[in-house]
């Protein structure tokens, strides 16, 4: 119980898991715990590994993960913490998403002891008659119980009847598996309980639920997202990752020690008290916590060297000794910056490109470019950097 409770916010009812635990010692049988992704996003973050990690934890018990793949529901998009009806994906791309999931989750979990289900396999069999009977078990007015729905409702914002069934058809994924656990975040919350009372429905034991903290983005402000561009992605290169750890708030430097990393509890305890120390700097924590993170996805000699990466660009100054190049061919001798960021891949459009020279993140051999106006000379090679982490080398073709 101390594993599992390590980081978790709640535990509904924490007596009823205790039982459960003690039954599958007593016969040998391990618990069914479950985790849902929707793919409506081919790649998973460090927020998504909060609970995948949590999953590892009921593994190294002995238990089974069961990772639901939601192909189906990922058609109907999750409503929570939803302030208008997300877009429909087909079922098409939810399959092509839900291919890349497992593959990056296998960086966490244990393979041998996950199932992998898509839950199309029995949602995509119910008939129009089916649907019928499982909306009969639950009411309108306990939907609306919903704080997003509450909201939305009272502002006249739409609420979509296929929304309405997204928690129903994620609780007959539990009945489906008969789970003995479900795990989801905090917004899960509603999702979660739906789950307990349509097992019940079904004349099965209902599932204890456990949530895990929703993890805040390198932003510091909003819930990792890559919608928001706060995220750092399981399948980022290590010098990314490790540099867009570096660029968190010194207030998640806890948070992120304790939810992503396979540090023992007495250790982060430890860090937590270093953090309060006036004489200890959170950037060299803020160091170990990059490093660890990269190590865990990457390898030691990946962290290693993505460290010292860091510090020659960021500590001494100095140019990485590997950066991409790019080649350019023009009767011109000279190109507006703008227009070369564009051409490069390292703006998507010329006001991205404008923003980006005016937020003052754009530099030729280190010196800062200010005028969005600016061009630059075609006669020899030169280094152009974006933001703080984008090297390109630009070579111009010499003409004769």
């Amino acid at each position: 119980m101390d594993l599992i409770k390590h980081g978790v916010v709640e535990i509904i009812p924490e007596d009823e898991l205790v039982k459960k635990i003690e039954n599958s010692i007593k016969t040998g049988k391990p618990l069914k715990v479950k985790l849902g992704c929707d793919p409506t996003k081919p790649d998973l973050h460090l927020g998504h590994s909060v609970v995948l990690r949590k999953l590892r934890h009921f593994q190294e018990l002995g238990h089974i993960a069961v990772l639901i793949i939601g192909d189906f529901t990922a058609m109907i998009g999750d409503p929570s913490g939803r302030s208008k009806t997300r877009p429909q994906l087909s079922f098409e791309e939810t399959r092509i998403n839900g291919q890349t999931y497992f593959e990056q989750a296998k960086k966490i979990l244990l393979p041998e002891r996950v199932e992998i289900r898509y839950n199309s396999e029995w949602l995509g069999k119910m008939t129009f008659e089916d649907v019928i009977r499982l909306a009969s078990k639950y009411t309108v007015a306990r939907m609306l119980e919903r704080d997003d729905f509450s909201k939305r409702y009272k502002s006249g914002e739409p609420i979509s009847i296929h929304e309405l069934l997204y928690p129903l058809a994620q609780a007959m994924d539990s009945v489906a598996i008969e789970a003995d656990v479900e795990l989801g975040g905090t917004d899960q919350k509603f999702n979660l309980l739906v789950g307990r009372d349509i097992q019940r429905e079904f004349g099965q034991e209902p599932q204890v639920i456990i949530t895990m903290p929703l993890l805040v983005g390198t932003d510091g402000v909003e819930k990792m997202s890559k919608s928001l561009d706060n995220y750092i992605a399981l399948n980022d290169p290590p010098f990314e990752m490790y540099g867009k750890t570096m660029s968190i708030p010194d207030e998640l430097i806890y948070d992120y020690f304790l939810l992503t990393t396979d540090l023992p509890p007495a250790e982060i305890q430890k860090i937590k008290l270093q953090l309060q120390d006036p004489n200890v700097n959170p950037r060299d924590l803020k160091r170990r916590l990059a490093w660890e993170l990269v190590r865990m996805y990457h390898g030691v000699d990946e962290a290693n060297k993505a460290q010292e990466e860091f510090d020659k660009i960021f500590v001494r100054k100095e140019i990485p000794e590997e950066i991409d190049e790019f080649e350019i061919d023009l009767e011109e001798q000279k190109i507006r910056v703008v227009e070369l960021l564009v051409m490069t891949g390292l703006a998507s459009s010329k006001s991205e490109a404008k923003r980006l020279i005016q937020l003052g993140g754009v530099s030729i051999d280190g010196s800062k470019i200010g005028d969005i106006d600016a061009q630059v000379e075609l006669d020899k090679s030169f280094v152009l950097k974006v933001g703080k982490r984008k090297f390109l080398k630009i070579k111009p073709k010499i003409k004769n």
